[in-house]
């Protein structure tokens, strides 16, 4: 029987949120999922429990639905903590349907603080993104907490800024409500369980997925957006973080939470390797770790890419207690075993 708290975690079944419960139930929480599946597939559920031994509750509800929100509360009046993952985030589609961005993505963040303040609920970590920070100058590189903010270059990253916002100005309001802003790198990889991991719709936005398919022979090749960039081998660079790695930066958030009650009100944590890998490096590391040729082609710059960013994770290191180690090799093998094991692949 469970003796921790119990945590509500929004989007659940997806890619990051996955990881996270697993992570959560590993130290013994209690987990409540809430997931409309918009992006995700129930089976998720059974990679779960598979892994942790048990199934956490799910609740197949869209965090738009505030009556529906509403009643989870009510009926598990035990809830400690939010987790909010649930967004759509996708980059280009949001430039293609804003109005559906900024209605799923401040919509749902501001329905949940909403029902837990009147659910008497303090906490609530949420999930951002490195993109707040744009392209940051050379003296801001790597990126640390106090870099400026930028004017976001898609309403995907714009609704992380005004979430962020919204957060700061109901923490400002209610002295209660405690906040832990994590902004994400690149989370790449999957469980070492290879029972869930990422699992794109369509085409994949993401270089990894992408690296794997092609790899698995879905798709014919790669395509690599420029190798004109003022990097080392012209190909952009970002710092690519183990999703394992990153979901326990979570439970570290949550515990933090629930145990230290001098910390700051809000606390924002960039959550990185403190690395900047190249493409062409994460490419390379693929074929050498699995043994497989990844073929590919260079084309043209892909609008609104940022051509080098890594994270400064001292903060994180120092105040969480949370580092994130994991050897690049593995990470990459544990996405290539997570892709044969999706396609039926020996």
């Amino acid at each position: 029987m469970s003796t921790k708290p119990c945590i509500l975690v929004t989007g659940g079944t997806g890619y990051i949120g996955s990881h996270t419960v697993v992570e959560l139930m590993n130290q013994g929480y209690e987990v409540i999922i809430v997931d409309n599946l918009s992006n995700s597939n129930v089976e998720v559920l059974d990679g779960i429990e598979r892994i942790a031994g048990r199934r956490p509750v799910f609740e197949n509800i869209d965090c738009l639905d505030y009556p529906s929100l509403d009643r989870v509360f009510c009926e598990y009046p035990q809830i400690a903590g939010v987790i909010h993952f649930a967004a759509s985030k996708a980059v280009g589609e949001s430039v293609e349907q804003p109005l559906m961005y900024y209605r799923n993505n401040l919509g749902s963040l501001v329905n949940i603080l909403d029902i837990m303040q009147v659910h008497q609920v303090r906490n609530i970590v949420f999930s951002s993104s490195c993109t707040v920070y744009g392209q940051p100058d050379k003296q801001h590189l790597p990126v640390d907490e106090t870099a400026p903010i930028q004017k976001a270059l898609s309403p995907y990253g714009n609704t992380k800024q005004i979430n962020e916002d919204i957060l700061h100005d109901c923490a400002h309001a209610c002295k209660q409500l405690q906040v832990t802003i994590l902004r994400y790198f690149n989370p790449i990889g999957a469980h070492p369980s290879a029972q869930i991991g990422e699992l794109p719709n369509g085409i994949p936005n993401n270089l990894l997925p992408f690296v794997t398919q092609t790899a698995a022979r879905l798709r014919d090749k790669l395509r690599i957006f420029g190798d004109d960039y003022p990097t080392e081998d012209g190909t952009c660079i970002r710092d690519y973080i183990y999703v394992v790695d990153l979901a326990k930066a979570h439970v570290k958030a949550i515990e933090r939470m629930l145990q230290v009650p001098e910390r700051e009100q809000v606390e924002i944590f960039n959550l990185g390797t403190g690395r900047g890998l190249s493409v062409m490096e994460i490419v390379r590391t693929f074929m050498q770790v699995t043994g497989v040729r990844v073929p590919y082609e260079i084309v043209g710059r892909r609008e609104g890419d940022i051509e080098q960013v890594w994270a400064d994770p001292k903060r994180a290191n120092t105040v969480l207690g949370w580092k994130a180690d994991t050897p690049i090799a593995d990470v990459l093998m544990s996405a290539w075993n997570w892709e044969k094991k999706l396609r039926g692949i020996n």
